[in-house]
């Protein structure tokens, strides 16, 4: 689940988080709980079925496997670029947890944000939070104490329940997880309903997308830069990650510029901020 895909399984632009890299934060903790995740059959199996819902009988875009690993390799980066740029976390801290559970945290939402889709792809953070709820009882307490496990369910809830638009993130490591959500647009993802003749504009507009990366910016911690072929990329560029931008607590921090090309010759015609 580490890979997103032969195409993009590298560590450049933001994309892939590594394990063995030099991070802006203590990750020995993250680290042991993302091989526990690798190796757990039942997230694993929630994983291929909470796809059913919103692909198959939906004709939505893809919500399983790939779409987890995209969402947990970004949120990472995400999280590191983020660090590195001195941006101070505070839901682990205002619950007297270490710094070291922020990414387990984000990691642990990334993983589980989605699995309310096996119960219906409408309201499915809703569902995703008694689902989750059971998951992390069984896992934290390999890591965990009763106390601090209490601590880090709530706060892995709260990142869930918050990757959509309808409640505010109250925390940062929410934030990561609501955008991060959103930075999983490239054109691979509605490659299913889009081959069996899905044309909504959730399909169409991510068609459009050609690549994302996360770089290090130079007014703000994190740049997020969009290459798009055509102009439908902006309904994902504006109305899903812009609109999962805005009350994350994250809008200063991050900066998002889109490159739209012709899909003739490939050559930028339009450098859009957003």
């Amino acid at each position: 689940m580490s890979d997103e895909n032969s195409a993009a399984s590298d560590s450049s632009g933001g994309r892939v988080y590594d394990a063995a890299a030099d991070h802006a934060f203590p990750d020995e903790r993250l680290n042991a709980v993302l091989d526990a995740v690798d190796a757990d059959e039942e997230i694993h199996a929630y994983l291929e079925a909470q796809n059913v819902n919103p692909v198959v009988r939906k004709r939505y875009n893809d919500h399983g496997r790939k779409h987890i690993s995209i969402v947990r390799n970004r949120a990472l980066c995400l999280y590191d670029l983020l660090k590195r740029g001195d941006v101070e976390f505070d839901g682990a801290r205002q619950q007297g947890l270490d710094e070291a559970d922020e990414s387990v945290i984000i990691a642990l939402a990334a993983v589980l944000h989605d699995i309310g889709h096996i119960v219906h792809r409408d309201e499915h953070p809703y569902y995703s939070i008694p689902l989750a709820a059971d998951v992390l009882d069984r896992f934290l307490p390999e890591f965990y104490d009763t106390g601090d496990r209490i601590r880090m369910k709530g706060e892995v809830l709260h990142a869930i329940l918050c990757h959509h638009t309808e409640e505010e993130p109250l925390t940062l490591e929410a934030g990561v997880v609501r955008v991060a959500d959103a930075l999983d647009m490239e054109r691979g993802r509605s490659r299913i309903p889009y081959e069996r003749g899905g044309r909504g504009i959730n399909t169409v507009s991510s068609q459009a997308i050609e690549r994302v990366t996360l770089h290090e910016g130079d007014d703000k911690p994190v740049l997020v830069e969009i290459q798009m072929n055509n102009a439908a990329g902006v309904y994902q560029v504006d109305n899903l990650l812009k609109a999962k931008l805005h009350d994350s607590g994250l809008e200063d921090d991050i900066r998002i510029v889109a490159l739209n090309t012709h899909e003739e010759d490939g050559q930028i015609v339009e450098r859009i901020e957003l």
